[in-house]
């Protein structure tokens, strides 16, 4: 289960980690799997951990007061889940993390990734990339909500993540673009038919 966060760390890292480095980071995680519809966090949970995913897709959503699911992050292979927030604030999330399919998670804990930062180079700078990375992509994502028409929002959503199609149901693809399920179906048939 290591290896792929051992590649994945490695795109990161100036040179490639040493053994000694690579079993400092492999010890601070907790390898866990979860099934599909079961939870990683809940509402009202505090987010102890932090996961990347080795296999599988998660989606990370609120309810809101009218019994409606708002779709915040997906994610899949390579990619990270949790809910910031609470991670680090230590407060109790408002959101759920679900498995959307079986998946196989690497853990770490806010106080590991704070040691490994101080410790790691290449650690510290993949998380430096990681937030800059995530920066830029809640910006384009609000920017794509406030201008962005439905069409345009999805045809975003393909070019940047073709795999998410095939991984998410259309209901939560919509739901993450902040469309309706009838709005992606009348967009998705419109294009088809170009």
């Amino acid at each position: 289960m290591f290896e792929a966060f051992s590649k994945y760390i490695n795109t990161y890292a100036s040179a490639p980690l040493s053994e000694r480095e690579l079993e400092s980071i492999k010890s601070a995680f907790i390898p866990k799997k979860i099934k599909r519809r079961h939870f990683f966090l809940q509402e009202g949970d505090l987010c102890k951990y932090f996961a990347f995913i080795v296999k599988g897709a998660m989606r990370q959503y609120f309810v809101d007061d009218k019994g409606i699911e708002h779709i915040v992050h997906l994610g899949i292979e390579n990619w990270w889940m949790g809910d910031r927030e609470s991670w680090v604030t230590f407060a109790p999330s408002n959101y759920y993390i679900e498995a959307s399919e079986d998946c196989e998670l690497l853990l770490i804990t806010r106080a590991d990734t704070l040691r490994l930062v101080k410790q790691l180079p290449a650690f510290d700078e993949m998380v430096r990339q990681m937030d800059e990375r995530n920066n830029i992509a809640t910006q384009r994502r609000i920017a794509s909500y406030i201008s962005l028409t439905a069409k345009k929002r999805y045809l975003s959503f393909v070019s940047s993540h073709p795999d998410f199609l095939i991984r998410f149901p259309q209901h939560i693809i919509a739901s993450y673009l902040g469309i309706t399920k009838d709005t992606l179906s009348r967009v998705r048939k419109q294009l088809s038919e170009k």
